[in-house]
């Protein structure tokens, strides 16, 4: 059996601010619901039943404690259990501490639940609006599932820890790979999208993936965070892919992975005009220089065409580079930030 990793040691008024943030009835209540779900300051106004001024200012005390973190989409923002540092771990060890069944933490969990059935409908009413192009979309090209078990073969060599998602949309990438994954990130520019993957995340119980708002053009991620970055049919919406392609190369780990999927070549120019497609698809060496380019070796390309007597009309291509510098066995992940 693996040896437990030391505890993250704190200087003594950094365990101490943590201890008192962390030493008053509704901020222990707030670390136990932000173990459950990243959060804003209304649903946890409405489910703590306090004003928004308190719970901000609880908020407050337990980011600068460093306990939580706050990170915005638009004009919300959003809040969950702290990822780096000591006082990150301290706080996963005080919700690994607490009794799930106690009175308190049951009640706030059940009014987490009609929560989190709220952002459900939303992203559902969301859905609805819009599943008539997306079905109208999916028609045309590969069957998402084949598609779906091309990455996974793409990635079957070995397992992996972390996933990184780029342009997330529903967070599909995350569904599919969360269960056997330590940790996930999606992310995405769009907050109805980012709302329908907390959802779908949220229903698969997979806690330790999260999406945010973020740029793929400028990841706000520090250089060699994941092991496994995938852009899934994202490259025809951008301006510049290889500029994509290099910052998500950028945050692989030594030895790390990147899957890239979209359409090959294709003339369905009402794409271009009705859905912002502003590339019809590429060549496989277009996108075979641009991994080459960001230092990437490319070990895997294939192309997937639509079944005979199908609606399909477009094919999809995967390509797979790694990063060719040696990950040593026993290095730590890095922290995200």
């Amino acid at each position: 059996m693996a040896a437990m990793p030391p505890p993250i040691q704190l200087p003594f008024a950094d365990l101490n601010g943590a201890l008192k943030a962390a030493g008053e009835e509704t901020r222990l209540r707030i670390i136990a619901l932000l173990s459950e779900a990243e959060l804003t300051v209304s649903e946890l106004t409405d489910i703590l039943r306090q004003s928004q001024p308190r719970i901000s200012r609880h908020l407050r005390l337990l980011a600068e404690a460093g306990l939580v973190e706050r990170f915005r989409e638009g004009s919300w923002a959003f809040f969950r259990l702290g990822e780096r540092g000591g006082s990150a771990s301290l706080a996963r060890e005080l919700v690994a501490r607490l009794d799930s069944q106690d009175t308190t933490i049951a009640r706030d969990r059940e009014r987490l639940t009609s929560v989190r059935a709220a952002r459900a409908a939303a992203a559902q009413k969301y859905f609805a609006r819009h599943a008539a192009e997306w079905d109208r979309i999916r028609k045309l090209h590969v069957a998402d599932e084949a598609v779906e078990h091309a990455i996974q073969a793409a990635l079957a060599d070995k397992p992996f820890r972390s996933l990184l998602d780029l342009g997330t949309g529903t967070g599909r990438m995350l569904e599919l790979f969360g269960p056997s994954i330590e940790r996930g990130l999606g992310l995405d520019l769009s907050l109805d999208m980012l709302s329908l993957a907390r959802t779908r995340l949220d229903r698969a119980g997979l806690r330790h993936c999260s999406v945010r708002q973020g740029d793929i053009y400028d990841l706000a991620l520090p250089k060699d965070s994941f092991d496994v970055v995938i852009i899934h049919q994202v490259l025809h919406f951008l301006d510049d892919g290889a500029r994509a392609i290099a910052e998500a190369a950028r945050v692989l780990r030594p030895s790390g992975r990147l899957v890239v999927v979209d359409f090959a070549p294709h003339d369905l120019e009402f794409l271009r005009d009705e859905h912002a497609h502003r590339r019809l698809g590429f060549p496989p060496e277009a996108v075979s220089g641009w991994l080459a380019a960001a230092g990437l070796d490319v070990v895997k390309h294939e192309t997937l065409r639509p079944e005979k007597n199908s609606d399909g009309k477009i094919a999809v291509s995967l390509w797979l580079g790694r990063d060719p510098r040696i990950q040593l066995a026993d290095a730590p992940e890095r922290e995200v930030a």
